[in-house]
């Protein structure tokens, strides 16, 4: 099709589509397929009157990309393999350089009960910023794994070091700058889900709603318990999840927490310090700071400190429309 040939429908930038993917302008990617797209075909204004063949003719193939998670339910979309429960090792995880420092990609799939789980862990050299301000639908969740950083949301400030969570509450103005003298290194988890992008769905939801918000590490209340200590982060609905809960825990060496278990709602475990002995359906596998370990719903699964010194890791666990009922 020549670039000056009139579209055979109305023209209008898109910046979103119903699922909440970013996809204009163009030419832009599908969050869910990774390919390269200029039109999310569910999201379009296809004239009735147009005929099927005639409407995709006129389009290269190799610029439609039908964004599934559009028109499919919660969780995997158009038939995906959902995310089985995963581990990746901190030193499995390959390093890509960028103009602010590095970057590992851990995964980016949908799940049993999300539409999108995307993660990836960013180091900052000192004194550069993630990003320029931006806001986007998905919920993230931040976890600074080292350094000292500079939270900005919706134009307030918090400087805040290793340790410390961020969740960044749909659509807030939002970055982060290494404020230190040396490199920072955070872990970022996005949330997609049915409700992500969705107008309204912040205000039209439970008046207890999880916002945007900023944890110190150093503020953190230190519970006592039999294994060890815990520190709660938070336990609330939010605007595109149903529930959200997060603590952290401390057990010594060679301690469980708790003995191996199963539950509907899908989990994930980030290691802070020391390792970790974590056990999925059977397999172990020994994993130290910066590793990420992802539970899929109702999987059985354990962990404990490896022998030599305590562990401290992060457990975040979520629940959306198609999380299972307890039994």
């Amino acid at each position: 099709m020549p670039a000056n040939s009139p579209l055979p429908f109305p023209a209008r930038p898109i910046e979103r589509c119903r699922a909440g993917t970013t996809i204009g302008p163009f030419p832009a990617a599908c969050g869910f397929s990774r390919r390269a797209a200029s039109i999310c075909l569910p999201c379009l204004p296809t004239p009735l009157a147009m005929h099927p063949l005639r409407f995709f003719s006129a389009f290269p193939l190799s610029l439609l990309t039908v964004c599934t998670a559009a028109v499919a339910g919660e969780g995997a979309a158009g038939g995906a393999t959902a995310l089985d429960s995963t581990v990746w090792a901190w030193n499995d995880l390959a390093v890509v350089r960028t103009p602010a420092g590095e970057r590992r990609d851990v995964v980016d799939r949908s799940t049993a009960t999300l539409r999108g789980l995307e993660c990836h862990i960013t180091t900052l050299a000192a004194g550069r910023a993630s990003h320029e301000p931006h806001r986007h639908a998905q919920e993230e969740l931040i976890v600074v794994k080292q350094g000292t950083v500079d939270v900005s949301i919706n134009g307030k400030h918090q400087r805040v070091g290793s340790g410390s969570v961020v969740f960044y509450a749909s659509n807030d103005l939002h970055n982060l700058q290494n404020v230190g003298e040396s490199p920072a290194t955070y872990l970022v988890f996005n949330f997609r889900t049915a409700a992500t992008g969705v107008p309204n769905a912040a205000t039209g939801g439970p008046a207890d709603i999880l916002g945007s918000c900023v944890l110190d590490w150093e503020q953190l209340p230190v519970i006592p318990r039999k294994t060890g200590e815990r520190r709660e982060l938070f336990h609330s609905p939010t605007a595109t999840l149903a529930s959200i809960e997060g603590h952290v825990t401390t057990v010594p060496a060679g301690v469980a927490a708790h003995a191996a278990h199963r539950h509907p709602d899908e989990e994930l475990l980030i290691v802070n310090e020391g390792e970790v002995e974590v056990t999925v359906d059977g397999a172990t596998r020994r994993i130290g700071p910066g590793s990420v370990a992802f539970f899929a719903s109702n999987s059985l699964h354990g962990l404990r400190a490896a022998e030599g010194s305590p562990a401290t890791y992060y457990a975040l666990r979520f629940v959306t429309a198609s999380t299972p009922k307890a039994h």
